[in-house]
């Protein structure tokens, strides 16, 4: 998953992105949080257990502040596989946010909210693995009332419905959009809607779908001609018709080659078998001919 990660993060820290995903997945579309307002945070915290300090990095995360004042941490995790520990991690991610909150540096500052939205990009399955406290560890029910039964803000990006969709703004449309045609189709047939992080957004498309060519598509735009998926589409049918043709050429000629080498040991072995009247087979010791290769001749003379 790390370079799905770092792939992720490029399209989704870019502010638009990032308050667009979190205007529609929480607010329906209202545009609650101005990209203008979103800072950019440490994403790296650390807890110590077995007597060593161990990382906890989230995946992309920004606070929200306005007039000066910080009202709530925002973090995303990507998954395209269903995590069984992901209620787990999210508990953690929150908590060491929570925890950085009670440092001395931060006393008497007004304390705020930590939300996290689980985007999962798989279409072939849905999720299912916890998603709740409770289905995610072994508790009884002695215990459940004494423990909160925290539960992941998950969002199924292929599930989304064309309604939801339609309420982005951003590069995350496309995103979504392309998603959710997998889902339903198994293909996807492009869109003029224009892109403005092209580079992230193709990227991210690359390492998700393990296809190299919508990143192969970007570096051969060396005059910045790309502006939409159909663009793309086309560019990624063009180096494949290319390709194609190029496996076509050096397949042929190969097997031109090779048929020209056949035929002139097949006259090679003829005029011996004439000139010293010998048999295929001795015609063939005389000239040198693999026994690997002898019936293949004897069959075609």
């Amino acid at each position: 998953m790390a370079a799905k990660d770092i792939t992720e993060k490029l399209l989704e820290d870019y502010p638009d992105v990032f308050a667009d995903i979190v205007n529609v997945l929480l607010f329906k579309g209202e545009q609650v949080i101005l990209p203008d307002e979103l800072e950019d945070m440490r994403l790296m915290s650390a807890y110590k257990a077995d007597g060593r300090i161990h990382d906890i990095e989230r995946d992309v995360a920004k606070r929200w502040k306005r007039d000066g004042i910080r009202i709530a941490c925002v973090g995303f995790e990507n998954q395209t596989q269903p995590d069984p520990d992901m209620v787990l991690r999210v508990y953690g991610y929150d908590g060491a946010e929570y925890r950085v909150q009670c440092l001395k540096e931060n006393a008497g500052k007004p304390r705020y909210p930590v939300v996290t939205l689980v985007l999962y990009f798989g279409y072939r399955k849905r999720w299912d693995k916890p998603t709740t406290l409770y289905e995610a560890t072994h508790i009884s029910d002695r215990f459940k009332p004494f423990v909160d039964n925290v539960r992941i803000n998950l969002f199924e990006i292929a599930y989304l419905d064309d309604a939801t969709v339609s309420l982005f703004q951003s590069d995350f449309k496309i995103v979504a959009d392309y998603f959710v045609q997998m889902r339903k189709t198994g293909t996807y047939s492009g869109t003029r809607e224009k892109i403005e992080h092209v580079h992230a957004l193709l990227q991210l498309l690359s390492v998700m779908e393990n296809d190299a060519r919508f990143e192969e598509v970007y570096k051969d735009d060396t005059e910045g001609g790309i502006q939409n998926m159909c663009d793309v589409l086309d560019r990624v049918e063009a180096r494949g018709e290319a390709r194609g043709e190029a496996r076509g050429e050096a397949r042929g000629e190969a097997r031109g080659e090779a048929r020209g080498i056949e035929k002139a040991k097949l006259e090679d072995i003829r005029n011996v078998m004439d000139v010293l009247k010998l048999t295929a087979p001795q015609a063939m010791d005389i000239l040198k001919i693999p026994i690997t290769e002898q019936e293949q001749y004897a069959k075609k003379l």
